[in-house]
């Protein structure tokens, strides 16, 4: 089924209601929908595979059990739907009852609707919407994969967020970060600003082909890592990651440098790291404190690398997208030794690559990179600090190169 319209669809109709304001509004909307959607295929599969299984949705709020119009004149529609929706839905799955005992795959469902709100008013838009939703046959493997799509169009939409510092990376360059960075089925794959999970399911999609056995689905399974502050993103990567036949999505929805870096343990680390994090904003004084002083700094993009110093294993490989210039000498107190520091801690080889186009513009794949490697002077180590890592691939962001790289 052909669905790259269907978001251009849904908003449309989006756009009648009253209660809807703005482009953010709308994409929470359509996302909790196809959140509902894809679990409720997720869940089929769960069934078929233990006879056991029990939903934490109550039954009569799965999606299968409401949203279906069988086109027979009993689909709750208007008023009804819309009172189901706001009275029962929403309230109910805000507050499903869980526990630490909660396995991940079903305590997911509360976790995402926590934030998570309805606008629409219009119970006969409602069910339209609904409907164009429940076209998308997600137990399809060509629906599924046509589903990405529709993420693109979603994106698109949230790109307006880059003038704050944020973007939200292209595929085709997540997915050269993590060819070069080569994960293994046995190592774990962090993004600690994991956005709408793009890196998170350029590893997955990497490290699948390696699927052999069932031991290395199970390896799969439990491959990625990720935070992400912000809600809506954060739902989008839970539902992403779910497309990807992950069953119990590991993201935490949490600021990454609200911890202080001294509470991270071993089994907090990770093998392989791949990030684009937000850079330009403002740092509260309580976030800086959770960093050693040599590491403080106003500007996050020097706190991101610190922080993966913390996250990443002894001998594990970092690819890190931050702001063009990060690498050049700067007149901000302190930012010299900061910058030796991190540097002598974190890596053995820096390689910066720089990229020819903007990140907050779509890559289409006959885009060409123009790549710049280039080896630090060697620097005189600090003290006896254990090396965190031995690998980072910094790509600047904002970069306008036309040169073709040679073939």
């Amino acid at each position: 089924m052909a669905v790259n319209n269907i978001i251009k669809r849904i908003q449309n109709i989006m756009r009648q209601d009253a209660g809807i304001n703005g482009d953010a509004q709308r994409i929470e909307q359509m996302t909790w929908m196809f959140f509902l959607k894809v679990y409720d295929t997720q869940e089929e599969t769960w069934e078929y595979k233990d006879a056991n299984y029990q939903s934490i949705i109550p039954e009569e709020l799965r999606w299968r059990n409401w949203a279906v119009d069988e086109k027979d004149g009993e689909a709750m529609t208007g008023e009804a739907l819309l009172a189901f929706v706001n009275e029962k839905l929403f309230p109910t799955l805000k507050n499903l009852p869980v526990n630490a005992q909660t396995p991940r795959a079903k305590s997911i469902v509360q976790e995402t609707f926590a934030d998570l709100n309805q606008y629409m008013k219009n119970g006969t838009l409602l069910r339209q919407v609904v409907n164009i939703v429940n076209e998308i046959e997600f137990d399809d493997a060509e629906d599924r994969h046509t589903f990405g799509d529709i993420y693109e169009g979603i994106l698109k939409d949230l790109q307006s967020a880059g003038n704050a510092g944020e973007f939200y990376t292209p595929r085709a360059l997540t997915d050269f970060i993590v060819k070069m960075l080569d994960p293994k089925l046995g190592e774990t794959f962090g993004d600690f600003t994991s956005g709408t999970g793009g890196f998170l399911t350029s590893a997955l999609n990497y490290m699948a082909k390696n699927v052999r056995s069932a031991q290395d689905g199970e390896k799969l399974q439990n491959a990625v890592v990720g935070q992400e502050w912000k809600p809506l993103p954060y739902l989008l990567s839970i539902t992403n990651l779910l497309l990807h036949d992950i069953e119990a999505p590991n993201i935490a929805n949490c600021d990454s440098l609200g911890i202080n870096v001294a509470d991270f343990k071993e089994n907090d680390k990770v093998d392989v790291i791949g990030m684009n994090p937000p850079y330009g904003g403002s740092t509260e004084e309580s976030v800086k404190s959770n960093f050693p002083t040599q590491y403080r700094s106003s500007e996050t993009a020097d706190l991101f690398i610190a922080l993966i110093m913390y996250r990443l294993k002894a001998g594990g490989r970092c690819g890190v997208i931050i702001p063009d210039g990060s690498c050049s000498v700067r007149t901000e107190p302190n930012w010299l030794s900061r910058r030796t520091c991190c540097v002598s801690s974190i890596c053995i080889r820096l390689s910066v690559c720089r990229v020819p186009f903007s990140l907050h513009t779509r890559l289409s794949l006959p885009t060409f990179f123009s790549l710049t490697m280039k080896q630090p002077k060697a620097v005189r180590k600090v003290s006896e600090q254990k090396k965190h890592g031995s690998t980072v691939w910094i790509c600047p962001k904002d970069i306008s190169i036309s040169r073709r790289p040679n073939p």
